[in-house]
């Protein structure tokens, strides 16, 4: 069967509030999300679904399910991000969080890892008072203060290089990102990786807040609240790299593993939360040990925080993060405490 993908890009540009146009013709706003993202794939789902879509984007089927073409994932070494919900190349990337959950610090510390590996960071200042926006001058290449600036400096960077480029909501609300998206098409460059956050926190209560997306990156409130960072909710966050078919199968089958220990140890640990270690399943015990060190193991220091955390920053490799992973699961990590897994890179 070939590769099967929607042309989200296509949706983006045709349907900019999708979530109404969704409602509108009976589709349920979720299933339209995970269509965007590749956590239904194509190939499941219902003929009528992507008819409605279709018509939506007033294009034909053809049009709207692109074939073959291979979902790029941009290499971050951060373990949850990879792991969970790669950076799709070239896609729209949504950061939903609510304040203080850490979206900025993932934002900063992205653009100063991927300047790294030679990418330009372009960030537009969205209008208002945003202390918190002051350190994003120390890690951007360019500080754009109009959509007409960003759009110059995308066009001319964009020639020529990989480029990062960030914004926030109230630019998505206006639609003015949707209309620079189609200006940078139509002049050729296809080589900006889009990042959207929300410095108010209000698309954590929308569905599809961002419009159709290539990753969405959930930001949890538990795992904020516990100081475990990044604060990536591993079961909501997704990608459309994660489609079976553009995805190295070992990292598609690990990434499953490991979402389902997590997903029955955050049920487990619901449990001990009201009713303490004693009342778990003595045939639940190793699942919960398990997933509770999958989860310290997934924190990770950032070279952006070294100077408030006074550790070094840790890069690990995609093939590493699997390695690691899948000796977790299989038990190889078990006499470790928690704590040597908290905040390390690779396993020792």
């Amino acid at each position: 069967m070939e590769n099967l993908r929607l042309n989200v890009a296509l949706l983006r540009r045709r349907v900019p509030n999708l979530t109404s146009a969704a409602k509108s013709v009976g589709l349920r706003p979720a299933t339209v999300s995970n269509l965007c993202t590749g956590k239904i794939p194509v190939g499941r789902s219902e003929v009528k679904t992507l008819v409605a879509l279709a018509d939506l984007a007033e294009c034909t089927l053809d049009e709207l399910i692109i074939r073959g073409e291979k979902v790029e994932m941009i290499e971050t070494k951060i373990k949850a991000l990879d792991l969970f919900a790669p950076v799709a190349k070239g896609g729209t990337i949504g950061l939903v969080a609510r304040p203080g959950m850490g979206q900025l610090v993932i934002l900063l510390e992205l653009f100063h890892r991927l300047k790294g590996e030679g990418y330009k960071a372009v960030f537009l200042m969205p209008e208002g008072n945003y202390p918190e926006l002051d350190d994003v001058k120390d890690f951007a290449d360019v500080i754009a203060t109009s959509i007409d600036q960003a759009y110059e400096e995308l066009a001319q960077l964009g020639k020529d290089n990989d480029v990062l480029f960030a914004a926030d909501r109230s630019n998505v609300v206006s639609g003015e990102i949707y209309d620079l998206q189609d200006r940078l098409q139509a002049i050729g460059v296809d080589s900006i990786t889009t990042f959207l956050l929300d410095l108010t926190g209000q698309a954590v209560d929308e569905d599809l807040p961002y419009g159709p997306l290539e990753t969405l990156l959930q930001f949890d409130a538990d795992l904020t609240a516990r100081h475990l960072f990044p604060a990536i909710n591993p079961i909501q966050s997704t990608s459309s790299v994660l489609e079976g078919a553009f995805l190295d199968q070992n990292h598609l089958l690990l990434q499953q593993r490991a979402q389902k220990l997590l997903r029955r140890y955050r049920e487990l640990r619901s449990l001990v939360q009201v009713s303490g270690m004693d009342r778990l399943p003595a045939s639940e015990i190793q699942t919960y040990k398990r997933g509770e060190r999958l989860e310290a193991y997934l924190t990770q220091p950032f070279y952006t925080a070294e100077a408030f955390t006074g550790q070094k920053g840790e890069s690990v490799s995609i093939q590493e993060t699997l390695e690691d992973v899948r000796k977790i699961i299989d038990g190889a990590a078990d006499a470790k405490e928690l704590d040597e897994l908290q905040y390390i890179g690779k396993l020792n």
